[in-house]
């Protein structure tokens, strides 16, 4: 277990590592574009020189990278250019955002998925498997602001049941969350669903469900003492990689509803050039990702004692 831990620690420091290696050679490598982000497009040569005198710049690329990633690694981020504050104190609170609404859309559309994939996969081409498949496939194949803009066109326009914007302007309100959250489901459970789906089919045909089933085993026993868990392995890869989603993915979502958060603050720092936003937000995005999957793997060691790493 300790020679696991340390290779997949081992791999996110190497991946981190690559990756940061990218970022500078793609935003940092050329210091005087820097310097205009920065200082925007209407600065001279002189302004811009000065700055990069100022902030280091000027020094080898190599003493440059080690003491940019030196930065990272102790959470300084630098200045953003558009918000005028260090970058941490514009990414904590947007992570956290997105962390809410994330912890949300989990919080509904993993038991949803699971609980509609079973129930098809425990009676393989049923018209109960039919119908749980045709909805779960018609709600996936909606794009999530399509499901958005219905959504709003139905709870906002015509019932009026639910506000059309989610900014929490006035502090945190559930009901703000209730069409972002909805709109995520409906286009990201399916994808769950098909993969338990298929998953317990498969396992529903194994021999060793079919002779606890001829033994006289009670069919709930069967499903949540012997199918469920193996029919979770795969499933669990695709919930770890929906959490990979709902940080950056969300885009579109997050500036549907005017939601302040991870996905909206990557848009605004893209459209208006703020280089040290878009480095943190890449980096962060990436060490979710890797983090994921690390705990992808360990979930796979308590679901199957059977698998075992080398």
């Amino acid at each position: 277990m300790l020679i696991f831990f340390a290779k997949r620690l081992g791999y996110l420091v190497f991946t981190m590592v690559v990756v940061s290696i990218l970022v500078f050679l793609v935003l940092e490598l050329d210091p005087g574009s820097v310097a205009q982000k920065v200082l925007g497009p209407y600065s001279n040569a002189e302004q811009r020189q000065i700055w990069m005198e100022a902030n280091g710049y000027n020094d080898p690329n190599v003493i440059r990278y080690f003491r940019w990633l030196g930065n990272f690694v102790i959470g300084d981020f630098g200045m953003s250019s558009r918000f005028k504050v260090p970058v941490i104190d514009i990414l904590g609170p947007r992570l956290a955002s997105t962390g809410i609404l994330g912890l949300g859309v989990l919080a509904v559309m993993v038991p949803l998925a699971l609980l509609l994939g079973v129930l098809a996969g425990m009676k393989e081409g049923s018209v109960q498997d039919r119908v749980i498949s045709v909805f779960s496939i018609a709600t996936t194949s909606i794009p999530e602001f399509a499901s958005g803009v219905f959504l709003v066109a139905i709870f906002v326009l015509g019932l009026g049941w639910l506000p059309g914007v989610s900014n929490m302007s006035s502090g945190f309100d559930i009901t703000q969350m209730i069409l972002p959250v909805g709109a995520l489901v409906m286009y990201g459970f399916g994808y769950i669903q098909r993969m338990t789906r298929a998953s317990m089919a498969e396992v529903m045909q194994t021999h060793y469900i079919r002779t606890a089933v001829l033994k006289g085993v009670p069919s709930g026993q069967v499903i949540m003492k012997h199918a469920l868990r193996n029919a979770l392995i795969a499933p669990f890869t695709v919930i770890m990689l929906q959490i990979n989603w709902l940080l950056s993915g969300v885009i579109v979502i997050e500036y549907l509803f005017a939601y302040k958060g991870f996905g909206s603050l990557l848009l605004e720092a893209a459209l208006n050039k703020d280089i040290f936003v878009i480095e943190a937000c890449t980096m962060v995005a990436v060490f979710v990702a890797v983090t994921t999957q690390t705990l992808a793997d360990v979930g796979y060691m308590y679901l199957n004692p059977r698998i075992r790493f080398s």
